[in-house]
C-alpha cells in the first residue's frame, strides 16, 4: 500500500472559528497516522486560484487519509471550518 498526501488550499474568512478547527484537526490527523510536512509555509502560486494557506500531510495510505476525513473527530473539527474558510482538499497517492 502506497503512502498518500492530503493537500489543502485554504482561504480563511473567520480566523477565530478556523483556529478552533485547527486545534481539533491536528489530533484527528495524527490519530490516523497523518504527519504534517508543510503548513502555512512559503509558497508561489503559478496557476489556479490564489489561496493564502496551504497544508500538506503525509498518511500511511490513501485509505487512512480518507478514513481520517470521514472520522467523527475530523468531522467535528470540520464543523468549525465550514463558513470560516474556502477550501479545496485532495488526497493523492504517492506513486514513486
Amino acid at each position: 500500500m502506497s503512502e498518500a498526501l492530503w493537500i489543502a488550499h485554504v482561504e480563511v474568512t473567520d480566523p477565530d472559528a478556523y483556529k478552533r478547527y485547527a486545534e481539533l484537526a491536528g489530533p484527528a490527523i495524527a490519530k490516523h497516522g497523518g504527519k504534517f510536512i508543510a503548513r502555512a509555509a512559503r509558497y508561489v502560486t503559478l496557476e489556479g486560484k490564489e489561496r493564502a494557506r496551504h497544508v500538506v500531510a503525509r498518511f500511511p495510505s490513501l485509505e487512512a487519509a480518507e478514513a481520517c476525513y470521514r472520522s467523527p473527530e475530523y468531522q467535528e473539527a470540520l464543523d468549525h471550518a465550514r463558513g470560516a474558510s474556502e477550501r479545496d482538499l485532495v488526497i493523492v497517492e504517492i506513486t514513486e
